[in-house]
């Protein structure tokens, strides 16, 4: 028996193609959501199996609404695409996933063998209350490894960091985390070092931050 699907991603394109290759596949797709209100509102009308969710939808966190699809229905499978193995650079944290969820990174996506199998194992995950599953490719691999060198920054390390990416000065980021500007500046200079940004007179050091910021984010940056 298929499992009965809700989709929610807020990206009108990638919604309009993901949905008919996944019918291809014969997943029973039972409602598509571009919101959480919406999303929210299928989730008590139609009674899925499992929720299929991008990762940022119109600025709010998938794991944030998971975690209320969750609160709704407790057994419900969640199935996560993500562009980032380190949760911590779009602000969110580890342990807030709601266990049994398959965390997939979207380039494995383009595999659609792979999320199929995500979403027909989701639901049992759920029930037995799994651990939090990522999947790179075809194998499933712990949270650690795939972080690599983001495993070594701290969480203000990460914060500071999603904090120049924003474009808050070393003062504005102080007030923000409630520290001094001279314990920000020892906090970036560190950052850096743990990418190998050496001091460059004709290369500016935030710039090249924000730079290493959306590499590992998965995201486009011009």
């Amino acid at each position: 028996m298929n499992e009965r699907v809700l989709v929610v991603i807020d990206d009108g394109f990638e919604l309009s193609t993901l949905v008919p290759a996944l019918r291809l596949h014969e997943m029973d797709i039972i409602g598509e959501a571009r919101s959480e209100s919406v999303a929210m509102n299928l989730l008590h009308r139609l009674q899925p199996d499992v929720v299929l969710l991008d990762m940022h939808i119109a600025g709010v966190s998938a794991i944030k609404i998971a975690v209320n699809l969750r609160k709704s229905k407790p057994k419900v499978g969640i199935v996560i695409l993500e562009s980032c193995s380190d949760i911590r650079l779009l602000g969110d944290k580890h342990t807030e996933i709601p266990m049994g969820t398959k965390m997939i990174l979207k380039k494995s996506a383009t595999d659609l063998l792979i999320l199929c199998a995500a979403i027909a194992d989701s639901k049992v995950s759920a029930a037995e209350n799994h651990d939090v599953s990522w999947i790179n490719g075809s194998v499933s691999i712990k949270e650690n490894s795939m972080q690599g060198l983001l495993a070594h920054l701290t969480d203000a390390q990460v914060q500071t960091l999603r904090l120049v990416a924003d474009g808050l000065t070393n003062a504005q980021i102080g007030r923000v985390r409630y520290t001094s500007e001279k314990a920000v500046e020892q906090i970036i200079s560190r950052v850096a070092q743990e990418f190998n940004i050496q001091p460059d007179r004709n290369r500016n050091m935030r710039v090249q931050l924000v730079n290493e910021y959306y590499k590992w984010l998965g995201a486009p940056h011009h």
